[in-house]
């Protein structure tokens, strides 16, 4: 593999903390020489020495053989699905990532700071690689539980943690999404929505799925929370949408999921999708119908072959999804957020 390290002429600098203000539209150039081969495989791990901020990375793909690279970031982001490159050619795909402290869910482990990237696929061919301050770039904010998060690790894996790679340079996935948490804790816990609030510039869309962990929040305070975070989000100028859960892998007895376990009614006999509907028709803010898309995928799937969106196989779980399970309901999510117009149409791949 060729490695061809782009330099600035600032590189030194950046050995040392920048401050908030140092954004700049010169490249930090940071390259290939900040990586090194992963053990036991052909990826490139990177870590680039930078601030928290949102960050162009350009990669020039290719090299004299045939390849195959996709790449990673952070906390197990999808930033480039795999992309193929025939021998000889080069392709440039760049991406914009979110680089915050910690750089998973917000109750985990912090992780490294500045910014980490992998460089895989089933056979990586990376040429050059240059990162840029983005400062006005869009943020996509996330808020939600285990179904949505940056999950740490194998084989778990959130629908936001896959929805970077639908974007292009220019939106940020910031994925607040955090397991456990309800609409109750989201809000009490200022390492939460305090954080994301604090953050949010205008214009800035910001998803909300909330229902998995409400098993105790009766249809009134499930109502008065979401207004709330929807309140809060359009007092800083952003832009908010709801999104209802995605479907638990339960069947009943004719081969579909009408049963409460699968469509998130709760205890209280509360039908969360149910609420988020009828929430956002009252507030005028966009839906987004993932337990709808999802049940209708898993019914066409069927109860065998759906249990390969899920961990039935590997941790007899019916809530948290795979990496195919996690990928299929990002690209619906994307999907949906190009449909509603929710992200100008440049910003898809």
């Amino acid at each position: 593999m060729k490695r061809t390290v782009v330099l600035a002429a600032s590189l030194l600098a950046l050995l040392a903390p920048a401050p908030a203000t140092a954004h700049a539209r010169t490249p930090y150039g940071q390259g290939l020489d900040h990586c090194a081969p992963v053990a036991g495989s052909t990826a490139l791990a990177c870590h680039l020495d930078l601030p928290p901020g949102t960050y162009d990375v350009t990669v020039t793909l290719g090299g004299a053989t045939a390849g195959a690279t996709a790449i990673s970031g952070e906390s197990r982001r999808a930033l480039l699905a795999e992309t193929p490159t025939r021998a000889g050619e080069r392709l440039r795909r760049s991406f914009t990532v979110d680089v915050r402290d910690p750089e998973g869910e917000p109750t985990g482990p912090a992780g490294s700071p500045g910014l980490d990237l992998l460089l895989g696929g089933a056979a990586p061919s990376v040429e050059s690689l240059r990162v840029t301050p983005a400062p006005r770039a869009t943020r996509l904010f996330l808020i939600g539980d285990s179904t949505v998060c940056d999950q740490p690790g194998d084989p778990y894996a959130g629908w936001g943690q896959r929805l970077p790679a639908h974007l292009k340079r220019g939106v940020a996935v910031a994925n607040h999404a955090d397991s456990g948490e309800s609409t109750v804790t989201f809000l009490t816990n200022p390492a939460l929505f305090d954080r994301v609030e604090a953050a949010i510039r205008p214009g800035d869309p910001v998803l909300i799925q909330l229902a998995h962990n409400d098993k105790q929040t009766d249809a009134a305070g499930y109502r008065a929370n979401l207004t709330t975070l929807i309140e809060r989000v359009r007092a800083r100028g952003g832009e908010p949408a709801l999104v209802t859960p995605i479907v638990r892998r339960w069947f009943s007895a004719d081969g579909t999921l009408d049963n409460d376990i699968a469509l998130l009614v709760n205890g209280l006999g509360v039908d969360h999708p149910a609420e988020i509907r009828s929430l956002a028709a009252t507030l005028a803010t966009p839906l987004i119908d993932l337990t709808a898309l999802t049940r209708a995928r898993v019914e066409q799937l069927g109860p065998e072959a759906s249990k390969a969106l899920y961990l039935t196989a590997e941790k007899r779980d019916n809530t948290h999804t795979s990496l195919q399970g996690a990928t299929e309901y990002a690209a619906l999510v994307a999907a949906e957020l190009k449909i509603q117009r929710l992200l100008p149409e440049r910003a898809f791949r």
